[in-house]
């Protein structure tokens, strides 16, 4: 890590943070690192139906997206608490369980409309991008009950397209094509 002194001299940036971070590219898109899995957890048996196992009582991850990539459409069973950290905003757009497609800003600016914070409820449809030309938003995203790969489903473009067909072009964005 740098030191205070010489913290204002360094030019951040994506790659900056993907090396000083350890990040590692995404499944969805983007880059992350897992910096928390709580020591204890909550058993199954304690759990709704949704969950297949044990769940430790929360994670987090770091997230780094840069403008130009997107983070596809993804949904969890687990609630997430987005955070932001440094760059420009990050888009998340989020399709509820209504249908109805959602916009939030996680970012520095609250004239803007922008969050330090934003929340995304379990099985709400999620994709992510940085609108701002050459840059970057990290972010952080704890998840409770905590995160397991099996409670990740990353979105399939045909039956995203046949349930939210008012949401055409933001799927095609967020999306790929198998």
């Amino acid at each position: 890590m740098i030191s205070k002194s010489s913290e204002s001299q360094v030019k951040r940036s994506a790659e900056y943070w993907i090396k000083e971070l350890r990040l590692q590219p995404h499944l969805e898109g983007g880059y992350f690192r897992e910096t928390y899995r709580a020591e204890e957890g909550i058993r199954k048996g304690h759990l709704p139906p949704r969950y297949g196992s044990d769940r430790p009582f929360s994670t987090a991850i770091y997230f780094l997206l840069k403008s130009g990539e997107v983070s596809k459409f993804h949904r969890l069973r687990s609630d997430e608490i987005w955070h932001y950290y440094d760059g420009s905003p990050m888009t998340l757009h989020v399709i509820d369980l209504e249908g109805a497609l959602k916009r939030l800003k996680v970012g520095p600016s609250s004239e803007r409309g922008e969050h330090f914070q934003a929340v995304v409820r379990a099985g709400r449809w999620l994709g992510a991008e940085v609108a701002e030309p050459e840059s970057y938003c990290l972010a952080g995203c704890t998840v409770a009950p905590g995160f397991d790969f099996e409670d990740f489903e990353l979105g399939k473009r045909d039956p995203l397209l046949t349930a939210y067909p008012a949401h055409r072009e933001i799927i095609l964005k967020l999306t790929s094509e198998t």
